[in-house]
């Protein structure tokens, strides 16, 4: 089957690899509609990670029940399902107690796994058999493959990892981003603390960034601000009522406070990671705490944040950690069933596997309007490609 592997930096090949097999009767195999690129594939599409020649991205997948192993009773044939990023077991304390992205039993060692992430099973276009049947030496890895961005996907724990969908083709591009960045979205809100009538600043219009603000916006906020510098991921959020800051206007927290009303906000969301920038054009340099500081700078005191870091200050409590997406998945579901909800607004382009590696090098330059890129690595589904944008960058 065809598969993206990373090659090395900048550099990822569709090529031809093994189809994935049942390993274990609560294993299913998936044949892939759609799957997403993630912003989290640009780190180590970039070079960032120890990710290994041979990986196969991809943890954003949704697809058809091909097969079904032999202790898998929820689902059968022909479901169409929708998988969340992070495996998981659903038997451990972790997700028991609904912290799915924290699951021990599917990565040894550490809490959490996801599908085609280095580190995170670890992965190398499969998966220690070990870290999801105990039965198995340690030292056998799963030829199959495990990650999305694939033509089939192999399913571990099946009956607790997939969630069903209605049968069709209806909202193909809303459901596949229940995988990932709308429960992430939500889930930056939700450890936010946030409740309806609240001021919102979300850094970062991504992705997950505006499915942030539109979690928001969906759960009552008075308003949302957006910080970002690309002009069509701005005109997006803008889209959706949100109020559109370009940092390379002028200082965020600044421009912020002004459209405020004179007021700090009552909830802040980083959506951007060590990835952020300062500076505008040529000129812009990575600061990796540039986010945390103005969240800091432009958040009422005794609230809560919501992101990845350490640093406490002005009793600030901060929220952080990956979205359990079980957690949020299924109400997510039918709020798009019930169609209170498309999030497929962030989807800009809509492409074969065989144009992923084009898209992977316009997606990671931020150009020709790429936000959230899905693949149909077994077509079926019309393609999208808006207007070519010039970058001002």
């Amino acid at each position: 089957m065809k598969a993206l592997n990373y090659v090395g930096p900048f550099n990822v090949k569709v090529q031809e690899v093994e189809m994935p097999r049942l390993e274990h009767p609560d294993d299913i195999i998936v044949k892939v509609t759609s799957a997403a690129i993630c912003g989290s594939d640009l780190h180590m599409y970039e070079g960032r990670t120890a990710a290994e020649a041979g990986i196969t991205f991809g943890h954003e997948n949704l697809g058809i029940v091909e097969e079904l192993g032999d202790g898998v009773t929820l689902l059968k044939k022909g479901d169409r399902v929708v998988m969340p990023f992070n495996v998981a077991d659903g038997r451990c304390r972790n997700c028991e107690d609904g912290k799915t992205a924290f699951c021990t039993g599917v990565n040894p060692g550490f809490a959490g796994g996801a599908y085609g992430y280095v580190a995170m099973g670890p992965y190398r276009g499969g998966m220690y058999t070990s870290s999801l049947h105990s039965n198995t030496p340690k030292d056998r890895w799963v030829k199959s493959t495990i990650a999305g961005q694939a033509q089939y996907l192999r399913v571990p724990y099946a009956d607790f990892n997939a969630l069903k969908l209605p049968p069709g083709t209806e909202h193909e591009a809303d459901f596949i981003l229940l995988a990932d960045i709308f429960p992430t979205g939500w889930h930056g809100i939700e450890i936010s603390g946030f409740q309806p009538g609240d001021t919102v600043a979300v850094f970062g219009a991504g992705p997950v960034g505006l499915m942030a603000a539109y979690s928001a916006q969906l759960r009552g906020a008075s308003r949302v601000f957006v910080v970002d510098r690309v002009p069509e991921r701005l005109r997006a959020a803008e889209k959706i009522g949100a109020v559109p800051i370009d940092f390379t206007a002028g200082d965020a927290v600044d421009q912020i406070i002004a459209a405020n009303g004179g007021e700090l906000v009552d909830r802040s969301v980083d959506a951007v990671g060590y990835q952020a920038v300062s500076g505008k054009g040529d000129n812009a340099t990575e600061v990796p705490n540039i986010v945390l500081e103005n969240m800091i700078k432009v958040t009422r005191a005794c609230v809560t944040p919501a992101l990845v870091t350490p640093q406490q200050r002005r009793g600030l409590t901060l929220g952080t950690g990956q979205c359990n997406v079980k957690a949020y998945n299924r109400q997510l579901r039918d709020l798009i069933i019930a169609g209170k909800a498309k999030p497929s607004f962030v989807v800009s382009h809509e492409i074969s596997i065989d144009e992923a590696e084009v898209a992977y090098d316009k997606f990671d330059k931020r150009v020709d309007g790429y936000t959230k890129v899905i693949i149909h690595p077994n077509g079926g589904f019309q393609g999208k490609q808006p207007p070519v944008v010039a970058s001002t960058l």
